[in-house]
């Protein structure tokens, strides 16, 4: 039997049911249900489907016409996409002003007007490759993949009209050209996600591949009249489907993402579309056009935009403990979720995309109200934002100033007091001097830098080495230096790079430019060896090819070989460990919490890993260095307080302040003076 597609333009349930399998992967992914730990490719899923139907309209309409209505085209995507995006937008933001803490409030209102203005993709790409930043979810963060289809809706009618006449119609010409664009934006993809994962992530560039399959399967389809046994129609789809689903359940937050993995759900989403035009029997076309998945998949789209919020929203009124149950998520991202997803549909989404007042005027009646609109909502919402950014946080009363000398075991304080320093609205620029400075690598620069900090002409030589946790230390050091022991201090820091000898894993890639700049510091401090090199680092990397259960002894030996390479050089070595980690800002809570602050402090098993630090001594003093802990100055025998005295102790969930570390400099202090020449 042969399959022959039909030539007219007809409803694809297949489509459809399509839809419905996207958004059930990334709700069931959201809610944190077992198995589906790649839940997230159903996000390209969806962009297979729009570069599909889009393109396959663009040129029904360039071969019926030779044009492009370019008004008409845009006008109709505004209907379609921008009345439930902004309700549901305004809605997120009327509740963040009731719920969310005052520092959080700010920047998810920024995210709000960045997504009001279409460009919370690059918004979320820039935070993401911000090594200063280390935020919780945005309530925002899923209007990425709208940004990423508005972007490639504004761009691809004129792309494709140019790809067209360029080919001067040829179909075969056509098909070529995109495929080549698509190719390019395929191997940007792998190469980028190697080297800035979160630009391959949300940026059009990295992703337009995706879309771009979709529309080389409207080409073929609309251009040729592909002939097939129905028996290999119907296995094509089945494969593709099992491609999709494998995705989802196979992947997980440790794979490489998008890069070449994203190919398997594009491919197979692709598969689905192209071998069901036929509607071929035994086919996966019967399944996805049930009732129940015609019912999703028409409501997919505002399904998907309500469900974030629904997570994220009570769980900042409430705290996380709310969303702590695989249950609760399924409540709150599904269950609840479907209904207020089919009245949004029916109340907005649909409605107003027929509505006569806008489909029977001109376009540009549409596209002068969306631009109106666009501007009120993102002024509106920016206001909002720049008040929330300046009312003030301010506790109950002063506090006592913290003492020259740091306390052991730290004081708990109970009240946020108004001389806090630094203060809550400050916090994150509370950073050491080399950041601003350009000191501070990011994570794909792997030339040796060296900073010169203190006092250039004393005698004892001081280099900090590692990531942003031996950056940390760095206010220490100048405290000290200006102080009671003046020294010369070199910094050779970068981000997610510890000076451990290991191969880490960032965003789930290995990280190549760290080893190279590794390397590259220590021969640079071999061959011109300070006094004394001081290292710390965040403790919990993956390493890459190794279990996690040998993560620790890997650990322990890279540091024992990086200390033990210092040692042999006559460089005397200070290993300080690791501080803390807090599964939220503690500043976050604390806004909320100005007379219980108490209630915000870490519980010291759960923020702290004893094991890491026993192995890290026993490696650091195994090569000849000295191990500092100065654990007992941050937590008593159970917790870990984030106020003391009149100090905010945390700059974010794993930062010290620059406040509180210099408040820890006399602690420091006798470990560096045996290294001082003459002493």
């Amino acid at each position: 039997m042969i399959a022959t597609p039909p030539r007219e333009r007809r409803f694809r349930t297949d489509v459809q049911g399509l839809r419905a399998i996207a958004v059930g992967l990334v709700l069931l992914y959201h809610a944190g249900v077992a198995p589906f730990t790649g839940g997230y490719v159903g996000v390209d899923v969806f962009f297979v489907i729009s570069g599909f139907l889009i393109s396959s309209h663009l040129l029904e309409s360039i071969d019926r016409t030779g044009r492009v209505g370019f008004a008409q085209f845009y006008a109709r995507r505004a209907r379609r996409i921008l009345p439930a995006s902004f309700t549901v937008a305004i809605l997120t933001a009327v509740a963040l002003v009731l719920f969310a803490p005052p520092l959080t409030l700010t920047r998810m209102l920024e995210d709000a007007v960045a997504t009001i203005l279409y460009v919370p993709n690059v918004r979320f790409a820039i935070q993401d490759t911000d090594y200063l930043a280390d935020h919780a979810p945005s309530a925002y963060q899923h209007y990425w993949s709208l940004g990423v289809e508005e972007q490639f809706y504004l761009i691809w009618p004129l792309l494709l009209l140019a790809i067209v006449l360029l080919a001067r119609r040829r179909r075969a010409v056509v098909g070529l050209l995109v495929t080549l664009v698509a190719a390019g934006s395929f191997v940007a993809c792998v190469l980028v996600t190697q080297v800035q994962q979160p630009m391959a992530f949300f940026l059009l560039p990295m992703r337009a591949w995706e879309l771009l399959a979709g529309a080389l399967v409207g080409i073929v389809l609309l251009r040729a009249n592909p002939r097939m046994p129905g028996w290999v129609a119907a296995a094509g789809g089945w494969l593709g489907l099992g491609a999709v689903l494998a995705a989802g359940i196979l992947f997980d937050d440790a794979t490489a993402f998008p890069g070449a993995a994203a190919a398997l759900p594009v491919v197979g989403t692709a598969a689905v579309i192209f071998f069901g035009t036929s509607s071929p029997r035994g086919g996966p076309g019967r399944l996805l056009s049930l009732r129940p998945m015609q019912y999703v998949g028409l409501i997919s789209y505002s399904l998907y935009l309500v469900h974030w919020p629904l997570l994220v929203v009570p769980a900042l009124a409430v705290g996380d403990e709310l969303l702590g149950s695989v249950w609760m998520r399924v409540l709150l991202g599904i269950v609840v979720a479907v209904p207020v997803a089919g009245a949004l549909y029916r109340f907005v989404e649909d409605p107003v995309r027929r509505a006569r007042i806008l489909t029977a005027r001109p376009p540009r009646t549409t596209l002068l109200a969306t631009g109106a609109a666009t501007l009120v909502i993102a002024l509106a919402v920016g206001l909002t934002a720049a008040w929330s950014a300046v009312r003030p946080i301010l506790g109950p009363g002063g506090a006592e100033v913290a003492p020259a000398e740091p306390v052991a075991p730290p004081p708990i304080s109970a009240a946020v007091p108004e001389n806090l320093t630094p203060s809550l609205r400050s916090v994150a620029d509370d950073i050491p001097d080399l950041y601003p400075d350009g000191c501070h690598h990011d994570t794909v620069q792997t030339r040796v830098q060296e900073c010169v900090y203190g006092d250039e002409e004393a005698d004892l030589e001081v280099a900090i080495f590692g990531d942003s946790h031996s950056a940390q230390w760095l206010p220490a050091l100048q405290s000290l230096s200006a102080s009671t022991l003046p020294m010369s201090i070199r910094t050779y820091t970068k981000s997610s790079c510890p000076a451990v000898d290991v191969a880490v894993l960032v965003r789930n890639v290995p990280y190549t430019s760290c080893d190279s700049w590794r390397s590259a510091v220590l021969e640079h401090l071999v061959s011109d060896p300070p006094d004394l090199v001081l290292i710390s680092s965040y403790a919990d990397y993956p390493l890459a090819d190794t279990p996690t259960a040998d993560r620790l002894d890997a650990w322990g030996t890279g540091l024992q070989d990086t200390v033990g390479a210092l040692a042999a050089a006559g460089i005397e070595v200070v290993v300080i460990a690791d501080t803390p980690r807090f599964p939220t800002a503690p500043a976050d809570c604390v806004s909320v919490h100005l007379a219980d602050a108490d209630v915000c402090a870490g519980v010291r098993a759960e923020v702290l890993s004893p094991d890491q630090a026993t192995v890290e001594r026993a490696a650091t003093e195994a090569a000849g260095g000295r191990f500092v802990d100065l654990t007992p100055y941050l937590c008593d025998a159970q917790l870990c307080p984030v106020v003391v005295f009149d100090l905010l102790v945390y700059r974010d969930v794993n930062h010290l302040t620059t406040a509180f570390v210099r408040y820890l400099a006399p602690a420091l202090e006798p470990e560096l003076i045996s290294a001082s020449p003459g002493r």
